[in-house]
């Protein structure tokens, strides 16, 4: 109903004016900004549009017996907690009886009857006779009474919105509400498995999956199997369905064999490779091309024209694509090492071989991390990823990290078996005393020790003799640290201690020792 000075609305007791605004929602408790909302001048009431439309009675399909209402009439109080009610409550006619907001959160279970998401709104619907409430999602949007779908089930399945015990016979778990039943055969299934896809992806794993009554099974050899919960996460699957969509067959191999020594990579057509297998230890200046890392006694591949183009003989072989626990879309191998880029893993900074898709990049090593992993400091269980959405401190580095690998057998708390350093080591690079929770290098007979970071620095995967180009601003060479020269930081003011540092081009002796001093003398901090 329309007054000269706004309208009245079901989920409030004065006139309301048209506003546009962008604020907290009085009526659901959500931010939105939303045009033709509505505002209550006489006591600061704000209602989104589509609060505002909402019906003041509702017969909902799947609650016959009692009709549902919004009330807003002062001078109320709950039946629960005693207090007056200002504000919008709710309502059993047939019992005349109220409820506050807090109580009637409170006096239900706090979750929708039918989809058992929680209730977040200030406003759902709730029949206090039934204990039976629906939040505004379910209202606007009702799940059908009834449905065939042959992708879940051969007959037509019926709702059955009311609290029932079952186990869903699509994912094996169990449930507690309005599930969908076949009335023909007993079958029963969640609301939210009757979409699962027939055919998938999933980042754990190089080939398709197809789905069978609980389990995605392999396509190919029907040797991985996977629950149908766990391979359609949205860390794990990228939403798309793959029934009826042809395979792409797509070449991975990375070179093509010449010889039993000899091979062409595809990073470096123009010559072919030679493999060096002698286990003798490579000169400091041959870093791999693919992990940026020194050669070192591993075998390798060196280009036979002398053209300074060495690849560890594991790093040759990695595809040209792969999928990856960290990303949920297919990784393509990048090989040019003219572009910086930030692991998307560990963070650091890197010019050499990467996967990459979109706007993710995962360096040679953390790419090839994979489930499970086992680490040297805890043999007994395999590690696997912790889930992106939570942070949890790592045992070497006692840093909060959100891309971990823990052990997940109960009680286990991922407990590391490296002896407990007893007594103060002092770094012998930076010579400060080491931290004893920490991980650090040590020998047999712990008469050297060394902090990680002063071993590896922050720009250790940075190919040395190669130029960067930092935020457009001036190029600087990746130099490589020798026992001769020891070139002192212009930032920190310290002799450079790492083994990789940043010379300016152009410059006799503008050094930067790390990333952190780089930001920092750049953007003039500290």
């Amino acid at each position: 109903m329309d007054s000269d000075e706004g309208v009245l609305l079901p989920i409030h007791q004065h006139p309301m004016v048209p506003w546009h605004e962008k604020r907290w929602g009085d009526c659901c408790g959500e931010y939105e900004s939303i045009s033709d909302d509505f505002y209550c001048k006489s006591c600061d009431f704000f209602a989104h549009k589509k609060c505002s439309e909402f019906s003041q009675f509702l017969d909902h399909p799947s609650h016959h017996s009692h009709t549902l209402r919004i009330c807003n009439l002062p001078g109320r109080y709950c039946k629960l907690c005693g207090k007056n009610i200002d504000d919008i409550f709710y309502r059993c006619q047939t019992c005349d009886f109220n409820i506050d907001l807090r109580c009637a959160k409170e006096y239900s279970d706090g979750t929708c009857r039918l989809c058992e998401k929680k209730i977040d709104e200030k406003i759902f619907y709730h029949c206090s006779s039934c204990n039976f409430s629906l939040d505004m999602c379910c209202v606007s949007t009702p799940p059908p009474l009834s449905l065939l779908n042959l992708k879940a089930h051969d007959h037509q399945l019926f709702l059955l919105p009311s609290f029932v015990s079952f186990t869903c016979n699509a994912c094996g778990l169990k449930g507690d509400r309005s599930p969908y039943i076949c009335v023909q055969c007993g079958f029963m299934i969640h609301q939210d498995c009757i979409g699962l896809p027939r055919v998938i992806n999933i980042n754990r794993h190089d080939h398709r999956i197809s789905r069978t009554s609980l389990l995605y099974v392999e396509f190919v050899a029907r040797s991985y199997v996977v629950h149908s919960k766990c391979a359609t996460r949205r860390d794990v699957w990228n939403g798309m369905e793959l029934e009826g969509v042809p395979e792409e067959t797509e070449d991975t191999e990375p070179y093509v064999v010449i010889d039993d020594n000899t091979i062409q990579h595809f990073s470096h057509k123009e010559h072919h490779l030679r493999l060096n297998t002698n286990g003798l230890l490579s000169e400091d200046n041959k870093h791999c091309k693919a992990c940026a890392y020194s050669i070192g006694l591993q075998p390798f591949y060196g280009c036979i024209m002398d053209c300074d183009f060495f690849i560890h003989q594991i790093c040759a072989g990695f595809p040209t694509g792969k999928w990856h626990v960290l990303h949920n879309e297919r990784l393509t191998l990048v090989t040019s090492e003219k572009a910086w880029f930030y692991c998307d893993a560990c963070g650091r900074m890197s010019n050499g071989f990467r996967y990459q898709h979109g706007e993710t990049n995962l360096d040679r090593q953390c790419s090839s991390i994979s489930e499970p992993f086992v680490h040297p400091s805890h043999p007994h269980h395999p590690l696997y990823y912790t889930s992106p959405n939570e942070e949890r401190q790592c045992n070497g580095c006692k840093r909060w990290k959100s891309q971990l690998l823990m052990c997940i057998e109960d009680g286990c708390g991922f407990p590391w078996t490296s002896n407990e350093a007893s007594g103060k080591y002092w770094c012998d690079i930076c010579e400060k005393e080491t931290n004893s929770e920490k991980w650090f290098y040590t020998c047999k007979d712990h008469r050297a020790s060394l902090h990680t970071k002063c071993v590896l620095g922050d720009l250790t995967i940075l190919l040395p003799r190669s130029t960067i180009n930092i935020w457009c601003m001036d190029k600087f060479e990746v130099v490589l640290k020798n026992a001769i020269t020891r070139p002192i930081c212009k930032k920190c003011t310290s002799l450079c201690i790492y083994p990789i540092n940043l010379k300016q081009l152009g410059t006799s002796d503008v050094y930067v020792c790390s990333f952190i001093c780089y930001f920092q003398y750049y953007w003039k901090i500290g």
